[in-house]
């Protein structure tokens, strides 16, 4: 493959992403106490270093500037609405912006920085650690629990480099969105209130509902149009997932409920979708995204640039497509 003009060989890509922890980011993202610390647990050290090298191994990394100016743009709607109380919640909007001159700062392409094991740290599981800029970097502009990162094992002249990329989790977004904007403070009805307890003494309970206002209709008009999943054929309804090609977290209200914005699939590729490891062409064809690892891309049941030819498409279809394929795909 291919990588700003340098040839590397594809070998994997690690099995799960790495979540990036409250206690890994900077001190104004976060969400809890502490200033953080640099240390990034990875997985179980035997996983951790069946992939990135021996015990105490140091690895060297790169990412890509466009990369990173793309995951910016992928999450500036939680920079600026936020769905969680941040530490800098207030300052989010500036912070942004002079997070994105950091990033348009660096050289263009490939930025190569390296990672040590934290083998001093007794037990199962595994850590990294790095005092390279770009490792900094990495930590200041992420959020935590709304963001993860993915690493790819390559070869590069007969060694090992190892792409790194960072990732908006919009349905983890869309999950403390959808709680936020239909969160209720109203008592139940048929709830009595304790004995001799005043007005002023009666707490309302909150009615939290995690519903999409308006997805009933929108599904019904999907299904009108293509009521089976176009990959598997499967017609049973109650298996059948309304699934948004510009995710719901970053949609405003007119989009999220435009059938336009969606397709009818089945579970797996209902996954697979939102989660951007696959995307379509305007022509109906699949991509499928390297970051799956090899094991997983041989089992998913399709292949790449597979011809879909019953996937509705029009106009409006292929503009959210293109922000599906810019901003979701994890290409």
């Amino acid at each position: 493959m291919n990588i700003e003009g340098e040839k590397f060989t594809f070998v994997n890509t690690f099995e799960t992403p790495i979540t990036v922890a409250d206690s890994w980011v900077m001190p104004k993202n976060k969400l809890g106490d502490g200033n953080g610390e640099a240390k990034l647990y990875v997985s179980s050290r035997d996983k951790m270093e069946e992939f990135f090298g021996e015990v105490g191994f140091t690895a060297t990394c790169f990412v890509l500037r466009q990369d990173l100016q793309a995951y910016m743009q992928a999450i500036q709607s939680e920079y600026f609405s936020p769905s969680q109380e941040y530490r800098g919640k207030e300052e989010m909007h500036a912070l942004w912006s002079e997070r994105m001159e950091k990033i348009n700062a660096l050289p263009s392409g490939i930025v190569v920085f390296t990672i040590r094991e934290q083998s001093q740290i007794a037990g199962p599981r595994g850590y990294v650690n790095s005092s390279d800029k770009v490792y900094k970097l990495i930590r200041e502009i992420s959020l935590p629990l709304v963001s993860y990162i993915s690493a790819m094992r390559l070869d590069y002249n007969g060694q090992p480099m190892f792409y790194l990329k960072l990732f908006a989790d919009f349905e983890e977004i869309e999950k403390r969105k959808a709680f936020i904007e239909n969160y209720g403070a109203t008592k139940q009805e048929s709830e009595e209130p304790f004995f001799g307890a005043s007005e002023e003494q009666i707490e309302p309970k909150p009615q939290i509902r995690y519903g999409r206002e308006g997805q009933e209709e929108y599904r019904r008009k999907l299904l009108e149009e293509c009521p089976f999943c176009p990959i598997t054929m499967i017609n049973e309804e109650s298996l059948l997932i309304a699934s948004h090609i510009k995710p719901w977290a970053v949609s405003n209200s007119k989009e999220r409920i435009d059938p336009n914005n969606g397709f009818i699939l089945s579970p797996l590729y209902d996954k697979l979708f939102d989660r951007g490891y696959i995307t379509f062409s305007n022509d109906k064809r699949v991509s499928i995204s390297n970051w799956l690892s090899r094991q997983v891309k041989e089992r998913i049941g399709i292949k790449e640039n597979q011809l879909f030819q019953f996937l509705p498409m029009n106009d409006s279809r292929a503009s959210y497509l293109e922000y599906h394929r810019c901003t979701v795909f994890k290409g």
